[in-house]
């Protein structure tokens, strides 16, 4: 399998090279360079399969030439052997046609750790028997943090500086980070928004001096390799409701569009998804984008569910590419212009494109307090805000009565525990494996918002190439 970039000028790697690079050298993000399929008897072949099985067939074509199946499976045993469930992403069901996808049984209790526990796996095994040394830099919203923090704390050849808005994550996200001290682990928050810590983090990609001196990668989405991963629970769940005899939907609380596109991914692949439903909150991009071709950038608003206060998507360029017949240099072009006055107009062909797959809502804080009591109340489920917010778009999604409809539970209710008590008047609780998070001691620094002084602090800690 070889990989190209969005943006159309970078040399194209394998899966190896790509999973250590992250980000693209033209600035782009990293892509297939075709889909691989799956044909129906294959999909119907993945019934019964352990969660394991599922995602060694399912990541195999995208892994061919840097992993050979056994590697991969060692690997993913390996990864998903941390799970507190034996089902690993297990299906709930809250009515005659609504389920959740639990994707918070990972040890941070958040859905990135299905992927990430996986990425530095892939690190440890691509650095073996080199001299190079790794630089993470990644940001985060709140919860990929803490998962790529516990993927690689004390791995060897490996560093990891990771950035979040101060005082805009949940207590248990940031607590999450910061009481990991290993001694590779670097936590900086930073004085301004999530995506003022992710333009920083492409910027220092993009700094040929910085870039030359350290080997920096990515664990956000931008990485292919985490999205690759997040592909698996689209298949595992969707046989489990009757495919490929039987299309699914997908609800799917968004902001950075990595676990959406992965669906999109899926549906590439053959998976029959009938809808991707892009759930967003007050902070509406994604919205406005697929409802109008509107993509132009808002002040972002603070909400109960921080992992979706973002304005700049980075994963919707990956969607944006392959619905423009993968013209990179017409996608380096309107993303430049993007990058410049923060306001977009999608192309007739990438709305047409994006319409036949993906619908969008935008729920307001009332209606996601709604959805949470109503499956307190009426199917016994706590729900984590975020969780909500996608509950509210599939349950008001206009996909026809017959199609079963899977919301995608991001995150552990007692991650946002202030949140859920406001909505239901029920506290949830740490699961046992994390119950002393609050008696465990921190460790972070706070910097200003500015390339300078968080390029300087890294610069002091990081091992050069």
């Amino acid at each position: 399998m070889r990989y190209q970039s969005t943006r159309g000028t970078a040399p194209e790697l394998d899966f190896r090279d790509v999973t250590l690079a992250g980000l693209a050298k033209d600035g782009g993000l990293y892509v297939p360079v075709e889909w691989p399929s799956l044909s129906d008897a294959e999909i119907a072949g993945l019934a019964g399969l352990s969660y394991v099985e599922t995602a060694v067939r399912v990541m195999a074509p995208f892994t061919a030439g840097s992993l050979d199946e056994a590697e991969l499976r060692e690997l993913c045993t390996q990864a998903y052997g941390r799970f507190s469930h034996d089902a690993v992403t297990p299906l709930v069901q809250l009515d005659h046609r609504h389920f959740l996808l639990e994707l918070f049984h990972g040890p941070t209790l958040a859905f990135k750790d299905v992927a990430l526990q996986l990425l530095g796996l892939f690190f440890e095994r691509f650095l073996k028997g080199t001299d190079q040394h790794l630089t993470i830099v990644g940001a985060t919203s709140g919860d990929t943090g803490s998962a790529a923090i516990d993927a690689v704390a004390g791995r060897e050849g490996i560093d990891i500086f990771m950035l979040h808005p101060n005082k805009r994550v949940s207590d248990v996200q940031r607590r999450q980070m910061t009481t990991v001290l290993a001694p590779n682990v670097h936590n900086i928050a930073i004085e301004g928004s999530f995506d003022d810590a992710q333009a920083m983090v492409k910027a220092m990609f993009n700094d040929a001096g910085f870039a030359s001196r350290f080997q920096v990668t990515a664990v956000n989405s931008i990485n292919w390799a985490r999205l690759m991963a997040q592909v698996v629970y689209y298949f595992y769940a969707a046989v489990r409701l009757g495919a490929p005899a039987r299309q699914v939907a997908f609800s799917v609380p968004t902001g950075n569009f990595g676990d959406v596109f992965a669906g999109y991914v899926a549906a590439k692949m053959g998976l029959p998804v009938a809808k991707l439903v892009v759930a967003t909150n007050v902070n509406d991009i994604l919205h406005r984008a697929l409802s109008s071709g509107d993509y132009s950038t808002g002040t972002v608003t603070p909400t109960a569910a921080p992992s979706m206060d973002i304005q700049v998507s980075s994963n919707f360029e990956r969607l944006l590419f392959d619905l423009a017949n993968r013209d990179g240099a017409a996608l380096a072009e309107q993303m430049r212009g993007f990058e410049s006055s923060k306001a977009m107009r999608l192309t007739n062909a990438q709305q047409q494109g994006a319409a036949a797959l993906f619908a969008s809502d935008r729920v307001e804080p009332d209606e996601m307090s709604q959805a949470m009591a109503w499956a307190a109340s009426r199917a016994d489920e706590i729900l984590d805000p975020h969780t909500a917010i996608g509950l509210a778009a599939a349950r008001r999604a206009p996909i026809a009565a017959d199609i079963p409809i899977v919301t995608l539970a991001t995150a552990h209710p007692a991650k946002f525990g202030d949140a859920v008590e406001r909505a239901t008047g029920l506290r949830p609780t740490l699961p046992g494996r994390i119950g002393d998070l609050f008696d465990r001691e921190e460790r972070y620094d706070i910097l200003p918002a500015t390339f300078d002084a968080v390029t300087a602090y890294i610069a002091e800690r990081a091992k050069p190439r």
